[in-house]
């Protein structure tokens, strides 16, 4: 089982070093890619009655809209279109891998396919580089919102005693974003690769509207949620 091993597709050399790009970053680049391409397609020709793609993208929209106000009130404008692209980014990376295609070994014969398509979020770096930026971010929004002398005061609360625990608060947050969302589908991911090795044909078919479509979903969207949690509670002064 190589669930772990993150292979290297290429090395460049820039200034003497030799950086490697892994199936993780090319994975992640066509992600990227093809959201960029689908929102070029989307809002193209738009009507002024929405129907069909245009009225679920509006939809959409709206709901992310009214869900970034409520929770960050005068900073929703700059938030909402942050928290969109991480929950689309997210779920397409968390259910890419139903389109790699399967090792089958029946009857004598093997197939062994060309390329796997393999979750990025199954990798480490990829978490926790969200994890960094979205706590960088915490932090970003509670002095604008704040001030310096107001954030500092707040990890006094409610007790000076409390500052070195509600400084460590900010680390147990980042290292739970992080390994939260690569050991969920990690553990999805794994368990595929053995249903697989069990039963290649019918049965991953099946549970893979779990382990990849549901459990992927889930994940997206619980990470996003507690992003938008801790920001909600650095931007929102006295509670408000």
């Amino acid at each position: 089982m190589d669930a772990l091993d993150i292979k290297t597709i290429f090395t460049v050399s820039l200034f003497g070093f030799k950086i490697p790009v892994t199936e993780t970053v090319i994975v992640s680049w066509v992600i990227m890619a093809a959201l960029i391409i689908a929102s070029l397609i989307l809002t193209r020709k738009l009507k002024e009655i929405p129907d069909g793609p245009q009225a679920i993208l509006e939809t959409g929209v709206e709901f992310l809209n009214n869900f970034a106000k409520n929770q960050f009130g005068a900073f929703s404008k700059y938030l909402a279109p942050y928290v969109g692209s991480l929950f689309l980014f997210l779920l397409v990376a968390n259910i890419i891998g139903v389109l790699s295609p399967v090792e089958v070994k029946a009857f004598g014969r093997e197939f062994h396919p060309l390329f796997t398509i393999r979750p990025p979020t199954r990798d480490i770096n990829v978490t926790a580089a969200f994890a960094v930026i979205s706590i960088l971010l915490v932090l970003v929004c509670g002095f604008a919102a704040r001030g310096f002398a107001g954030w500092f005061k707040h990890l006094l609360d409610p007790l000076p005693m409390m500052l070195p625990f509600n400084l460590m608060e900010y680390g147990t947050r980042l290292i739970s974003l992080a390994l939260r969302l690569f050991g969920n589908i990690l553990g999805g991911y794994v368990m595929m690769r053995m249903i697989e090795g069990i039963l290649p044909v019918a049965l991953p078919m099946v549970l893979s509207l779990y382990f990849d479509f549901f459990d992927g979903l889930i994940q997206a969207a619980i990470f996003v949620f507690l992003t938008s949690l801790y920001i909600s509670e650095a931007v929102k002064l006295n509670g408000e």
